[in-house]
């Protein structure tokens, strides 16, 4: 299973995603491969936020050695899943969608819900963190039921 996780600038809550995914992943030995990716090209080749790097790190997840990328049309073809943030990622994913079978791929990481960005605020971080642990938690369980 090849799953990506999307945010708008790839620092902050989608390597929080992909780690936390992937860590889950290797606990439970699904052997998942897990990545990350945004939709804005600001802090492309960077590392993730030192605050995201902080919360994962209080959990036993180092995401230190992420780098940010931004989103491909190519990134369809490669991975079975592809979960966004918001609801503003979900449109900018969508839209570059060539066929219906890419835009199935396309969901919001909670559900219905979204994962609100903490860049402006650092007492965000952790409860991003945990929105994003249970959301993760919920996709596993669905998909291998």
């Amino acid at each position: 299973m090849k799953i990506l996780m999307v945010c708008l600038g790839n620092i902050c809550r989608s390597p929080l995603a992909e780690g936390i995914m992937q860590h889950l992943s290797d606990e439970q030995g699904l052997g998942w491969r897990v990545d990350s990716a945004g939709t804005g090209n600001w802090h492309v080749g960077e590392g993730p936020d030192r605050r995201s790097v902080r919360a994962a790190r209080n959990h036993g997840i180092d995401i230190s050695g992420q780098i940010c990328r931004l989103f491909r049309k190519s990134d369809f073809d490669e991975f079975d899943h592809i979960f966004v943030m918001d609801k503003y990622n979900l449109s900018d994913i969508l839209n570059m969608a060539r066929n219906d079978e890419h835009a199935q791929k396309v969901k919001l990481l909670l559900g219905d819900k979204i994962v609100p960005d903490p860049y402006h605020d650092d007492a965000q971080f952790e409860p991003v963190f945990e929105l994003i642990e249970v959301g993760c938690k919920d996709i596993i369980r669905e998909l291998t039921a």
